[in-house]
Parts: structure tokens; sequence; C-alpha cells
């Protein structure tokens, strides 16, 4: 699962096996909310490039839980309606739904191994 998240500048996951492809990246850290820091090891690209594809993705050493930033999909044509109770992320050039996610608690959360 990912969550959808305003405040994260770039895609992460701690997942290797996650990627289709990935390149290694050494001596880099992202910073938290929090102000800890976490190493970056590679960026790559996750889905499935047949259809959907999340690109430029950080590979970050430890990291517990996925993030999607909404402004890099929104840099990459993404458009994100958030409603109530879901969300959907459309192709703004296509109008085609790329991904729905669920709001849970105040957080929107997708899986994207289940993409149109």
């Amino acid at each position: 699962m990912w969550y959808l998240d305003s405040g994260c500048s770039r895609h992460i996951i701690g997942e290797k096996s996650k990627f289709v492809s990935l390149k290694a990246k050494k001596g880099r850290y992202i910073i938290y909310g929090d102000n800890n820091k976490g190493k970056i090891l590679g960026i790559g690209n996750i889905g499935n490039s047949l259809t959907t594809l999340i690109e430029n993705v950080l590979f970050v050493d430890g990291l517990k839980c996925n993030l999607l930033s909404i402004s890099q999909l929104c840099d990459k044509g993404y458009k994100i309606v958030l409603n109530e109770d879901y969300c959907t992320i459309y192709n703004s050039i296509t109008n085609k739904i790329e991904f729905v996610g669920n709001q849970i608690g105040n957080t929107y959360m997708l899986n994207i191994d289940y993409v149109s």
C-alpha cells in the first residue's frame, strides 16, 4: 500500500523488490518531517511499463511505508481528485483513471499493484 502525501517532495519506498528498474545512488539522504534522515540507496521505476509506471522513485534504507508525492504526480501530468471516502488519480491528457485509493482515517491510501 502507498500513502498519498502532499508534504513529500519525492516518491519514496523501502522495498527493493517493488522496482522494475533501479540504479544505485550513494551518498545522499532525505530528511523526514521529524528531521531524522533516511539514506538513499537508489532511484528507479515502479509499476508496469505496459500500463502505469511511477518514475523517479527513491529507494530509502529502512523506510517502513511507501509515499507517493502529490506534487511529483502533478508534475508528471496527473490530476488528483480527493473525495470524502476515496481519491482518484487521472492522466490529465487522456482523462483515463490510473489509480483509485481509499481514505483510511485522515489518509488516502492506494495499491499500485492493481492499476487500470
